[in-house]
C-alpha cells in the first residue's frame, strides 16, 4: 500500500478546470469567457510588440549572463515597478523610505507579504490578526494568508447584488467594527470578480476610516493601466493612502498589463514610516525569500525593467497596454447595447460602469449552468466574465444567449 493513500484528492481549481472543459468541447460555437486573460478580436493571445522588441534586445546583450540575481530582485526592476506603482515624483520615493522585493506574480508578492505580516505585524509571530477579504473577492486572497498561517480571516462587505455596485456604507460599517490593526486586502482597481472600483470621494472616505481605526492596507495591483489604459489613474487609490500617511504593502503584477502570464513577474512594493524601519522590513522579506524561492528568476523582469526605463520604450508600452484596455471598453459598450436592443429584462448599466478585464454579470448559478450547458458559453459559476473572451465575431451569439438563458431560466 502506497504511503499516500490516505491523501484526498483535491478539488481542481475552477477557472483552469472551466478550461479543460472548454478545449474538450467539440461545438464549433463555443466560447470561454472564463480564462483571466487578455485575447485579441480573434480570441487568440497577444504578445506586445513592445515585449517582442525587448526580447530581441535581451537576445542580442552579450554582456547578459545566467548568474544569480540578489535575494530581493533585479534592482532596476524592483526601483521602476514601485515608480508605476507611486508615481515618479512620490515623496515616499524621495524620503528612502520605499523597498521592493521581486516576486513570482502578483500572487508571490501576496505570498511574501502575507509570511511577513504573519511573523512580524502587531506581534512576534501573529497568527490571530484579523484578515479581511471583500465579499467576493479573487479565490487566492483566502487561500494565501490562510496559508500563511492566519486564523482569522474575515470578509468585508462590498458588492450590493440588488444595486449590481458596490456596498459602501456595508464596506464603511465592517471598516468601522474592525479592531484596530486588522489587514485589509484592498484591490487598486479594477476589483477581481465584480470590476466595480470605489470612485475617489469613496477611496476618501475609506481611508479616513482606516486611518482613524489604525488599519493596515495590503493593496493588490493586478491591472494599472490594463483597466482605463491610464497608468495614474489605475494607481490613484495607492497614491492617495501613501500621501496620508499609511505604510502600505502592495502586490503588483505584471502578467495584464504586459501580457508576461508565463514569466511570472511580481513585484511587492513596501512603503514605510521611515528608512530604518523600510530596511528592517526588508531584512526579514530577504529571509522569507530566501526559503521560499531562494534566489528570482531574470527574464521577465529584464524585460519590464528595460520597458520601464527607456522613455521611447515606455510610451510604447503605453500604447500597447490603451489597445487591450481600449478593446475591453469597446465590448463593454457593445454588449451592453445589445442586450438593451433584444429587451433582456433586467439592468445591463453596470457592465459598462464595471472596470477592467471582468465583469460581475448577475446570472444566476442556474443561468450560468444553462449557458455552458446549452450554448457552450464557458463562465465562472458566480456569473463573472472575461470580457477579453468577446469578440466582434461571437458577440451577437453570446448576447443573444444570455438573453435566452434571462428570459427562460429563473
Amino acid at each position: 500500500m502506497s504511503l499516500f493513500s490516505d491523501v484526498p484528492l483535491a478539488a481542481p481549481v475552477a477557472v483552469f478546470k472551466l478550461t479543460a472543459d472548454f478545449r474538450e468541447d467539440p461545438a464549433p460555437n463555443k466560447v470561454n469567457l472564463g480564462v483571466g486573460a487578455y485575447r485579441t478580436d480573434e480570441g487568440k493571445p497577444w504578445v506586445l510588440p513592445v515585449v517582442r522588441k525587448v526580447e530581441k534586445m535581451i537576445a542580442e546583450d552579450d554582456s547578459l549572463n545566467h548568474e544569480y540575481l540578489p535575494i530581493l530582485g533585479l534592482p532596476e526592476f524592483r526601483s521602476s515597478a514601485s515608480k508605476l506603482a507611486l508615481g515618479e515624483d512620490s515623496p515616499a520615493i524621495k524620503e528612502k523610505r520605499v523597498g521592493a522585493v521581486q516576486c513570482l506574480g502578483g500572487t508571490g508578492a501576496l505570498k511574501i507579504g502575507a509570511e511577513f505580516l504573519r511573523r512580524w505585524y502587531n506581534g512576534n509571530n501573529n497568527t490571530k490578526t484579523p484578515v479581511y477579504v471583500s465579499t467576493p473577492t479573487w479565490e487566492n486572497h483566502n487561500g494565501v494568508f490562510a496559508n500563511a498561517g492566519f486564523e482569522d480571516i474575515r470578509p468585508y462587505k462590498y458588492w450590493d447584488a440588488q444595486k449590481r455596485g458596490l456596498d459602501l456604507s456595508g464596506f464603511l460599517g465592517d471598516l468601522e467594527s474592525a479592531p484596530e490593526h486588522s489587514v485589509f486586502v484592498l484591490h487598486a482597481c479594477a476589483h477581481n470578480p465584480t470590476g466595480t472600483d470605489p470612485t475617489q470621494d469613496e477611496w476618501k472616505q475609506i481611508a479616513e476610516v482606516m486611518k482613524r481605526r489604525s488599519l493596515y492596507p495590503f493593496f493588490d495591483s493586478a491591472y494599472q493601466g490594463f483597466a482605463s489604459g491610464n497608468l495614474e489613474k489605475d494607481a490613484w487609490a495607492v497614491r492617495f493612502f501613501v500621501s496620508q500617511g499609511f505604510e502600505i504593502f502592495c502586490a503588483q503584477s505584471f502578467s495584464k498589463n504586459f501580457g508576461l502570464y508565463n514569466e511570472r513577474v511580481g513585484n511587492l512594493t513596501v512603503v514605510a514610516k521611515d528608512g530604518d524601519s523600510l530596511n528592517r522590513v526588508l531584512s526579514q522579506l530577504e529571509k522569507i525569500v530566501r526559503i521560499t524561492w531562494s534566489n528570482p528568476p531574470s527574464q521577465g523582469a529584464r524585460l519590464v525593467a528595460i520597458t520601464l526605463t527607456t522613455p521611447e520604450l515606455f510610451d510604447e508600452w503605453k500604447g500597447n497596454v490603451k489597445t487591450m484596455a481600449d478593446r475591453v471598453l469597446l465590448m463593454r459598450a457593445e454588449l451592453k447595447a445589445k442586450l438593451l436592443s433584444l429587451g433582456t429584462p433586467g439592468t445591463w448599466e453596470h457592465i459598462t460602469q464595471q472596470i477592467g478585464m471582468f465583469s460581475f454579470t448577475g446570472l444566476n448559478p442556474k443561468q450560468v449552468e444553462y449557458l455552458v450547458k446549452e450554448k457552450h458559453i464557458y463562465l465562472m459559476a458566480s456569473g463573472r466574465i472575461n470580457m477579453c473572451g468577446l469578440t466582434t465575431k461571437n458577440i451577437d451569439y453570446v448576447a443573444e444567449s444570455i438573453h435566452e438563458a434571462v428570459t427562460r431560466v429563473q
